[in-house]
């Protein structure tokens, strides 16, 4: 079978697909996922999640925080992370996408549509925090509508170059082209790896954000799955952990740079 490449703009000069032996580094996600579940052993009974939307302590200054998740993933992949907002006070909010596999355009306007009845709602802009191509939708929404967004997160998002991935991730793509061209709805078609709605997706991407909208980059040279340079947003406070792709919506390190960064949208340059 022919296979495709995702269009040339982008993976642009300076960037490069992680080798094939990368992704033996997301193994780790299990070590991950095991320290924040012993980090969490003793908590007082009462402190665990909640209802989503809800707030545990009931701070005044609650931010709301909708959480989207990455490519093939859905929003229980961030139950975690929505957790951890909630003990810390703030409101967060699934974004309705069960398993992010479509096309990127209509993602982003069900996305918009969501974060609007959030904002009639709670009557303040959200923070957008986004894994992987989630963060990219994110960063989109936040150039097209600055009045719902207040600040964005992203996490081991590709914003310079979304192509700079593993070849797994390129076999995923294909077969969601293949099984579209096949007539199963609601996936990603060729246009929107190597065609117009790609280009209209990253070039959103790559515009400028609103001076007073906040933007964290967390990123890890860790990464098994998308160069970790091109996370690195020149517009974006960048913040380094130490997990694995996939680890970050559950690697104790990443969450606490997802609160930090929600609790004080500028957060200094470092190593969490």
């Amino acid at each position: 079978m022919a296979t495709f490449p995702v269009a040339d703009f982008l993976l642009p000069d300076g960037f490069a697909v992680p080798g094939r032996r990368a992704v033996l580094r997301e193994a780790r996600v299990l070590t991950e996922a095991g320290h924040l579940a012993w980090s969490r052993l003793g908590r007082r009974p009462g402190r665990g999640p909640g209802r989503p939307g809800a707030s545990s302590t009931g701070r005044a200054d609650a931010r709301p925080v909708v959480l989207v998740p990455g490519f093939m993933a859905g929003d229980a992949s961030l139950a975690l992370l929505a957790g951890a907002l909630r003990e810390q006070g703030h409101r967060s909010y699934r974004s309705g996408i069960h398993a992010n596999v479509g096309c990127t355009v209509r993602a982003s306007t069900l996305l918009e549509a969501r974060v609007a009845s959030i904002v009639a709602r709670r009557g303040r802009r959200v923070t957008v925090v986004g894994h992987s191509l989630g963060g990219l939708l994110a960063r989109g929404l936040a150039v097209r509508r600055p009045d719902l967004v207040d600040g964005i997160v992203t996490l081991g998002s590709p914003m310079l170059a979304p192509g700079a991935h593993h070849a797994a991730l390129s076999r995923s793509l294909e077969a969601l082209v293949r099984l579209s061209r096949a007539g199963v709805p609601g996936l990603m078609t060729l246009d929107c790896v190597a065609g117009e709605c790609a280009r209209a997706s990253f070039e959103e991407s790559r515009l400028p954000l609103s001076p007073d909208i906040s933007f964290t980059a967390v990123y890890s040279r860790r990464d098994g799955i998308v160069d970790w340079r091109a996370c690195l947003d020149p517009l974006a406070t960048a913040v380094e952990v130490r997990s694995s792709h996939l680890g970050m919506v559950v690697a104790p390190a990443a969450i606490r740079a997802v609160v930090g960064a929600v609790d004080d949208p500028r957060p200094e340059l470092g190593v969490a």
